[in-house]
């Protein structure tokens, strides 16, 4: 038996979607990732143990802190990456905030662009608010100059999104990255939009990438899940973080110093995050992601392809205002799309409808191929009004800076035959534009 598939970088990005980080003779031959649906191992003998749970032997003990499962997934999702080591979560939001809790504590700063999802803004301004960090947000995004300003030397992260959820613009991350980096301060990006098939963030200089799981990665609908993915290699030890340099010191030499150069920030956020926070995610939620992972090129292939074409007609439709898509020519990030997205840039894109709020409800009303749900990423297309779902509770200001109007539309494209949904969209559109005429 010569199979070695699971272990060879140099493999295309599809083939290690289907193979990374698995090898079946550890798991009696299985050839599907099988469920280790237990709470506890066994700890073999209190040698065995001192080395577990002192982190200087690889294996389990306890599923809050890992489980094989989910270790298959880490080591898959890090190959896909390019990067070094990854962490699994029981949600994004999990992923998001263990994260830059590890990054961050009371009195220190993150800094952060306006154009984010609704739930990441809530924790920023609200529970982080609490915990004493606070977020210093960036006015004009595209500005590079605009993040040097906000840099102190309280900053511990710069947080982006790979495509803005829900006006679906793109930033310059090179220049972001170049920019942090001076500084000594990592970037964090939440990479939901692209995943690594359509995005690869660390070849552009991005640190740690953060993903809601439950979107593209799976891709059906059926698991709340959240990963974080650390690159790898950047000096946490460089004077800016204290308390990786404590972490440093106190497991150097259990760990090893090359393991802890390498992955440091994964070391701690599952050492101190995953394990004292509890938000891990289950085996059986792991194995449904794996599932998803098998066919992620191909179906973000199919999103691609229907996402550019329905863009195009919403362009040239009448009861549209504006459609936020950097795969169209006329979209400003038009450019920045071709440099970044030579695959394409993702199926998500937002509209806004001539009439109003009401007119932009009738469209929710009247889609019969589209749902109407808050979930993106799926294999079936959605749709939903930002301003009373993902954003809602935000001030008419925070509405604005984010790209959100009362008559906007986001619209996560799935992969349906793409007559279908143009002609849903046609009928629906057209009903609010009869509506509008009344």
């Amino acid at each position: 038996m010569s199979y070695k598939a699971y272990n060879k970088e140099g493999l295309g990005f599809t083939t290690r979607q289907l193979h990374a980080g698995y090898n079946p003779e550890e798991h009696y031959r299985s050839k599907a990732v099988p469920i280790y649906q237990t709470a506890v191992f066994e700890l073999g003998d209190y040698e065995r143990c001192v080395r577990l749970f002192e982190y200087a032997e690889e294996g389990h003990s306890y599923v809050r802190f890992s489980n094989p499962t989910n270790q298959v997934l880490e080591e898959r999702l890090a190959s896909l990456e390019g990067g070094a080591a990854a962490v699994t979560f029981g949600s994004g939001m999990g992923a998001i905030s263990s994260t830059l809790l590890n990054l961050a504590h009371q009195g220190d700063e993150i800094i952060a662009v306006q154009t984010l999802y609704g739930g990441s803004t809530k924790l920023f301004n609200n529970t982080f608010k609490d915990y004493g960090i606070q977020t210093r947000y960036v006015e004009d995004e595209n500005d590079i100059e605009a993040y040097r300003e906000l840099i102190t030397d309280k900053t511990k992260a710069i947080y982006l999104e790979c495509i803005g959820n829900p006006s679906i613009n793109i930033i310059d991350v090179e220049a972001v990255t170049s920019l942090a980096h001076e500084y000594g301060i990592p970037v964090v990006m939440d990479n939901t939009f692209a995943t690594p098939y359509l995005f690869q963030a660390f070849d552009y200089g991005v640190d740690i990438v953060c993903y809601s799981a439950t979107k593209y990665l799976s891709g059906h609908g059926v698991v709340i899940a959240g990963i974080a993915v650390e690159k790898g290699g950047f000096d946490w030890l460089n004077g800016r973080f204290p308390e990786f340099e404590e972490f440093y010191k106190e497991n150097v030499a259990q760990i090893g110093e090359e393991v802890l150069k390498r992955e440091m920030f994964t070391k701690r956020l599952r050492m101190r995050y995953l394990t004292d926070l509890g938000a891990h995610m289950s085996p059986q939620t792991a194995f449904y992601v794996l599932q998803g992972l098998e066919t992620l090129s191909l179906r973000m292939d199919r999103h691609v392809e229907n996402a550019g074409k329905i863009a195009k007609f919403l362009e040239e439709h009448p009861a549209v205002k504006a459609v936020s898509y950097p795969g169209l020519e006329s979209s400003p990030y038009y450019e920045l799309s071709k440099k970044y997205f030579p695959k394409g840039p993702g199926a998500m894109m937002a509209i806004r409808v001539n009439g109003g709020q009401e007119a932009a409800l009738r469209v929710l009303e009247q889609v019969e191929i589209f749902d109407y749900m808050v979930n993106v990423g799926d294999a079936k297309s959605l749709i939903v009004h930002p301003a009373s779902s993902t954003h809602f509770g935000h001030s008419e200001e925070e509405l604005i800076s984010a790209g959100v109007y009362p008559d906007t539309l986001r619209l996560s494209i799935g992969i349906e035959d793409a007559k279908d949904l143009i002609a849903d969209l046609d009928q629906a559109l057209n009903a609010a534009l009869e509506g509008n005429k009344r």
